[in-house]
Parts: C-alpha cells; sequence; structure tokens
C-alpha cells in the first residue's frame, strides 16, 4: 500500500471547441449546432452517404492556427488528416475525419499564475459528431445530426497540471484567448467547449507516467471542472493508499462524485490512417506571417499594458481584461481624462488619482447600473463620463450626488453639466459660495438654533439636511456639518 501523503496527481487534459465558422468543416451545411430544429442542418457529405466527397473549411483551417500561434505554438509546413475509425451511434461515417500524426499545430506553452509552464503536445482540426438525445419514457435514443461535422479545434496538453485550481485556470484563459481572436464564443453550458481531463495519481518519486488514468468527459462547467478533477483525484489516492488498483476506463461527474461509464480505448484501437480523399495542407511561410499579423492584443499583453500606462491594481485590470467592450470604454474615457489635464495644465502626478477614480466608476458604479444590459447600449459618451470624473475630482460635486448625477445619464444620456443647470443644482467650487446659505438657513430656523444651544443633538441633524436639501446634495455630509456648527458657535 502507498502512503496517502506521498501520492500526487498527473493530469493532462483534451479541449475541444467548436469554431464559429458560417459552414461546417467539410461541407456547405450552415454551422449552426443550437438548432432547435433537429437534422436540418444536413446533407449527404455530412452524413456519410456512398460516394460524397469532403472539401475542408479554408476558415477553421485558419482560425485554428490562429489560436495555436496565440499559445506559441510551432505551425509545420505541412499537415494532413486522417480517418479516426470506432463505430458510435452519433458518428454517421463510421469513422471520423481528424489528425494524428501530422496536425497542424503543436509544441506550445501557457505559463499560469504561479510560473508553472504548462506544455501544449498539439492542436488540431477535426469534425464534431451528431447529438443523442435519451428519451427515458419511450425508453429510446434519438440522434440530432444538426451538430455532426461542426469545425472542432481538439488541443491536447502535456500532463502537467496537479490539480483542479490550475485546469481551471488554464481552461477560462483559454477561453478568453478564443474570445479575443473571436474564432469561438467557447461557452461550455452550450457544449462549444468541452473539457475531458486524463487524470492518474503516482508517488511523487515515481516516473512521470506510473499510474493508471481515469479520462474524465462531459463537464458543463468551470466549477464543475474543479471539483470533478479533486474529487477524482481524492478517489484514487483513497483507493492507491488501501492497496487498491485504479482502472484504466472513462467516468463521468454527477455532480458529487465521479462515475464509471465505459471502458477506455487504447490509442491503437483507433487505426489512424491518412484520409484518402482531402489533400495534405501545404503552407508557404509569408501565410503564417500574415495570420500572425492578425491577431489582435491578447489577454497577457493587454495585462502588462494596463499595469504599466494605467498604473491600475491586478484587480481592476483583469475586469477590464475579461470584460473587453468595458475595457475600451475605459480606455476612451481615459483619453479624455488625459485630454483634459494637458489642457488645464491639470500636474501629472494627479493622473494616477484620476484614473483611479475612473476605474472605480466603471467598476462600481456603471457596472452596477448595466447588469445584464450590454455596454454597447449605453447612452453615456465617453465625453460625459469623463466629465463626470473631472467634476468628482475638483471637489465640484460630492461622491453621493455624483452618483445620483449617473443615474440620470445613465438613463438619459445626457451631460452632467447640463443635467445640474437642468435641476439648479450649484457646483460648489469653494465654501465660501455656501456662506449666505448657511446663513440663510440659520435665520429661518431660530428654534432649532436654541434647541442646538441646549445640548439637543437632533436639531444639529435637522439644519444640516436643509442646507442638504437647499443644495440638493452638493454638499457632502461632512462639510455641511463643520459649517453648520461653525456659523451655530459663532452666533453663541
Amino acid at each position: 500500500m502507498a502512503d496517502y501523503q506521498k501520492l500526487e496527481a498527473v493530469i493532462g487534459l483534451e479541449i475541444h471547441v467548436q469554431l464559429n465558422t458560417r459552414s461546417k468543416m467539410f461541407c456547405s451545411c450552415p454551422n449552426d449546432p443550437q438548432e432547435s430544429q433537429p437534422n436540418t442542418n444536413i446533407c449527404p457529405t455530412c452524413l456519410g452517404h456512398p460516394g460524397t466527397l469532403p472539401v475542408a473549411n479554408e476558415a477553421a483551417v485558419k482560425k485554428l492556427v490562429q489560436a495555436g500561434l496565440a499559445l506559441n505554438c510551432q505551425v509545420p509546413m505541412e499537415a494532413e488528416f486522417a480517418r479516426k475509425s470506432y463505430f458510435y451511434p452519433d458518428l454517421p461515417k463510421g469513422y471520423q475525419i481528424s489528425q494524428a500524426d501530422h496536425p497542424l499545430c503543436q509544441r506550445g506553452q501557457a505559463i499560469l499564475k504561479n510560473q508553472r509552464k504548462i506544455r501544449i503536445r498539439r492542436i488540431h482540426l477535426e469534425e464534431d459528431t451528431g447529438r443523442l438525445i435519451h428519451d427515458n419514457q419511450k425508453n429510446c435514443s434519438l440522434i440530432d445530426f444538426n451538430r455532426a461535422g461542426v469545425p472542432l479545434m481538439e488541443l491536447v496538453t502535456e500532463p502537467d497540471f496537479k490539480n483542479g485550481d490550475e485546469v481551471t485556470e488554464f481552461a477560462q484563459e483559454l477561453q478568453l484567448i478564443l474570445r479575443y481572436l473571436g474564432v469561438s464564443e467557447a461557452d461550455m453550458e452550450k457544449g462549444e467547449m468541452r473539457i475531458e481531463a486524463n487524470i492518474s495519481v503516482q508517488p511523487k518519486e515515481a516516473p512521470l507516467g506510473s499510474g493508471t488514468k481515469t479520462e474524465l468527459k462531459n463537464i458543463n462547467s468551470f466549477r464543475s471542472v474543479r471539483m470533478a478533477i479533486d474529487s477524482e483525484i481524492e478517489r484514487q489516492r483513497i483507493l492507491i493508499s488501501q492497496g487498491g488498483q485504479v482502472v484504466q476506463e472513462t467516468r463521468g461527474w454527477d455532480g458529487q462524485k465521479t462515475i464509471r461509464q465505459r471502458k477506455k480505448e487504447a490509442e491503437q484501437e483507433y487505426r489512424y490512417f491518412p484520409e484518402p480523399d482531402l489533400l495534405p495542407i501545404r503552407w508557404r511561410p509569408q501565410e503564417i506571417d500574415e495570420i500572425r499579423q492578425s491577431l489582435p492584443e491578447l489577454p497577457a499583453a493587454k495585462r502588462r499594458r494596463f499595469a504599466q500606462e494605467y498604473k491600475l491594481v491586478d484587480q481592476d485590470i483583469e475586469v477590464f481584461v475579461r470584460e473587453p467592450d468595458l475595457g475600451k470604454y475605459f480606455e476612451k474615457t481615459a483619453s479624455e481624462l488625459l485630454s483634459w489635464m494637458k489642457d488645464e495644465n491639470v500636474d501629472s502626478s494627479k493622473t494616477n488619482q484620476l484614473i483611479k477614480l475612473l476605474a472605480n466608476y466603471l467598476i462600481s458604479d456603471l457596472k452596477g447600473l448595466l447588469g445584464s444590459q450590454p455596454l454597447s447600449e449605453i447612452k453615456i459618451t465617453p465625453e460625459n463620463f469623463a466629465e463626470l470624473i473631472v467634476l468628482v475630482f475638483q471637489d465640484k460635486v460630492p461622491s453621493r450626488l455624483a452618483k445620483d448625477l449617473l443615474k440620470e445619464m445613465f438613463q438619459t444620456g445626457g451631460d452632467p453639466s447640463r443635467i445640474m443647470d437642468d435641476q439648479n443644482i450649484v457646483k460648489i467650487d469653494d465654501e465660501k459660495t455656501l456662506v449666505p446659505v448657511v446663513k440663510k438657513i440659520i435665520d429661518n430656523n431660530p428654534q432649532a438654533c436654541q434647541d442646538y444651544h441646549k445640548g439637543k443633538l437632533p436639531a444639529l441633524q435637522f439644519l444640516i439636511g436643509q442646507l442638504m436639501g437647499e443644495t440638493k446634495g452638493s454638499v457632502e455630509p461632512e462639510v455641511a456639518r463643520r459649517l453648520i456648527e461653525s456659523a451655530l458657535n459663532s452666533k453663541n
């Protein structure tokens, strides 16, 4: 029996991602696996009828290479398709067109937050299968072939992960990269991204690959990925430490524990051989360079740039990176603020303070107003948002009033100065502006003043409230208290 404490997990991933091309991988049928009407996006080619010939989707090939380059992969000058032979009801041809020894991309890498390197063995292109729909009441299974033939990217890592947290971090970053590239939304709940984990447990000092692996399939959320992997690691550690033996098999996740599904096939059982109906893909170096030049700024580069240019904390940067539309809005507004600073000769040492103020209002306040509404529908222009930040920065508008102004701007799209003019809200440039207002309140409320001098503190709150109402909230409560107290004490 092995010592439980000396056992560690070895995890490798196979991640499938549906690419968002207009047509399927080897035919002209619409690529719409979410089509609700079953078996409508089908043709003889994607159903594998005799005599039909596949034609590779050029857009799918280029999208996969984009993903490979974004993940630091090498792109061989030649790749070829292969037949992967196995029988399953949702595989109409009885084999799957995939790639074996000559994938489109290979030998990439990613770096986790803990600086551990994750090696990517290969990224290849294949076709998706159909979808089985099980009807337990009628005791039958139906097949929807709308998904059959959809372009499917498969990414295979080396067994470099140690736990569910690392796997989840990698998968979330991969999803983000794919969205930045525009090659897939990779929505796990819709089946656009499917994670399979190969897990084994072995003594820490043992050679890599000493343990027997199980494959976890059909996991549909990042939370489930983390929980399922950690649960399977614990199952294997307990089993091995008690003298048991892990069996190579495919397992699923029922929300509480991993469960056995079927015996796992060995690689040689797929009987790979070159696809005779498709020519190899041969690249010219300039074609790869063109794809590389088309890559947008990726999440890791954006994090570095936001930290360098805007000096934001990591937590704020992550919000703008994971919500690209909000990040673009932040940058447009920040540009307006920096232009204002230049025009007004504002000391550059105030830049960080101003940018941090902007980030706080966007993340804490604007996101709250947006809710589930897309940012593309917002009525507030970056220019008007920048003006609001300037008013707060100059202490012309207290924070409470600024939040009310932001709500009004959100509803109407108006600029803050116009809203303040329409509602007769006075911009408080300095406390001298308030002196006559405070005097008016003191003169109009003699009884409250007498009560204050008798030690009745509620009278002070009443007078502060009068000042806040008179200025429509344009004074900070602390300032209002100090001015009222000063005026009362001078009369004593």
